[in-house]
């Protein structure tokens, strides 16, 4: 990242509740950044980022309480936009058959796959699950996370996709980490309902959307359009009912095959189009007219093993936010942590350590409609920041296994 100039020309003379001195700063409101920086909080929000030069009077007499950084870089909190981390049960011993050689099909066909993950879903109490994804979530914090979006999807009929948004709700009422839960009923045909796929989108549409939103527990929804899961049709018609309710949508697309999902939910206005390797030129066009965010997830590309990398020079090219995420879940994405995916994003899909910073932050606010108050260190906004103990920003990408996290404050409160 080169050197910019503090936004902030003026002398800060205000007071603040806290006041971060002798930092660098990688705001991610735009391109650069600002050595020898400090950076004022009040209330729950960031009120000032400048140069130490501009400070007007002694830091003490300017803030409650005043961190010495030492050198040290501040970074917006990470907001991991694409998250399946309410689960039961282990898919460990499936990941030793495909070494072995067996096929998807297979395991399937041996009560693996998905369905094994929506057994123990439903088998497991809402405390379960809670107390399960609790520590998912707790390892998430530490290492820098401050905002998460959080599907359902492995319940599949209503009582257990309800049970699954209990639980990030109740993540989201108990932990400072701010959740956006995400409604995903269409995320696989489950078993009862084989070779009928029609008449379960049927009960998400007539039954479970609008449960949904009389409890208040979702804030988008999201399908799995792809070969292997819904149609381009049976999407529009759980976006149009989405809509009809008044979610946001968002879409798992073009992951396997080019199913021109990402078309058909850009003239929904989706927030966010998620995997995107087989996109077309047709439906990248689409995004760009529409204002949607990539979602690119290279944590299911590593463990699947796939060869065929999203289009990063349309994206590019057409202007369009490029988010990145951990796409955490048992089977596809068993990653723990942003600073992996970032080193991936980078090595397997050619980004910029820039563009994967942009990516778990102000892109992947903007993949959840949040960019308007995180993603970002500016005046305003969130006070949701990470100290991290690093060189530089690069290191975010560089190392691997490494956690650097030295603070992390969300609204104003340090937490960490």
């Amino acid at each position: 990242m080169t050197k910019t100039k503090s936004p902030g020309a003026s002398r800060y003379s205000s007071t603040c509740d806290t006041l971060f001195i002798n930092a660098n700063l990688a705001t991610m409101a735009g391109p650069g950044t600002i050595e020898n920086a400090c950076l004022a909080v009040k209330g729950n929000t960031v009120e000032w980022t400048g140069p130490m030069t501009s400070l007007a009077a002694p830091p003490e007499s300017l803030a409650g309480k005043v961190i010495d950084c030492s050198g040290k870089w501040i970074l917006p909190g990470f907001v991991d936009c694409h998250t399946h981390m309410i689960w039961a049960g282990s898919r460990a011993k499936e990941f030793q058959m495909r070494l072995a050689g067996k096929t998807y099909e297979e395991i399937s066909r041996q009560g693996g796959g998905i369905f094994s993950t929506v057994r123990a879903v439903r088998e497991a109490s809402e405390d379960r699950l809670f107390n399960l994804a609790k520590d998912r979530l707790t390892r998430f914090l530490h290492q820098g996370v401050t905002c998460v979006e959080i599907k359902s999807g492995y319940g599949l009929d209503p009582e257990n996709e309800l049970k699954m948004l209990a639980v990030a709700g109740r993540l989201g009422r108990n932990f400072p980490v701010h959740v956006e839960p995400t409604f995903l009923g269409a995320h696989a045909l489950p078993p009862e309902f084989s070779e009928r796929s029609d008449d379960y989108v049927d009960l998400v549409i007539n039954e479970m959307l609008p449960r949904v939103k009389s409890q208040g527990i979702a804030t988008a929804v999201d399908v799995f359009c792809e070969t292997i899961a819904f149609s381009r049709n049976q999407t529009e018609r759980v976006f149009r009912a989405s809509a009809d309710l008044g979610f946001r949508v968002k879409l798992h697309a073009e992951q396997l095959s080019d199913s021109d999902g990402s078309a058909l939910a850009a003239g929904f206005n989706a927030l966010s189009c998620d995997h995107l390797e087989y996109l077309s030129p047709k439906g990248a066009e689409a995004m760009a007219n529409h204002g949607v965010t990539a979602v690119l997830l290279p944590g299911a590309f590593y463990f699947l093993k796939e060869t065929r990398i999203p289009p990063m020079a349309l994206f590019r090219k057409m202007g369009i936010p490029m988010a990145l995420s951990t796409d955490i879940n048992p089977g596809t994405s068993p990653v723990f942590g942003m600073t992996p995916v970032l080193n991936m994003g980078c090595l397997l899909f050619g980004m910029t350590c820039e563009e994967a910073l942009a990516g778990v932050t102000i892109n992947g606010a903007k993949a959840l409609g949040l960019d308007h108050k995180k993603g970002s260190l500016e005046p305003g906004k969130d006070a949701d920041l990470v100290v991290w103990d690093i060189d530089s920003p690069a290191d975010l990408c560089y190392f691997v296994g490494r956690n650097p996290v030295e603070t992390v404050m969300i609204s104003g409160e340090i937490v960490l």
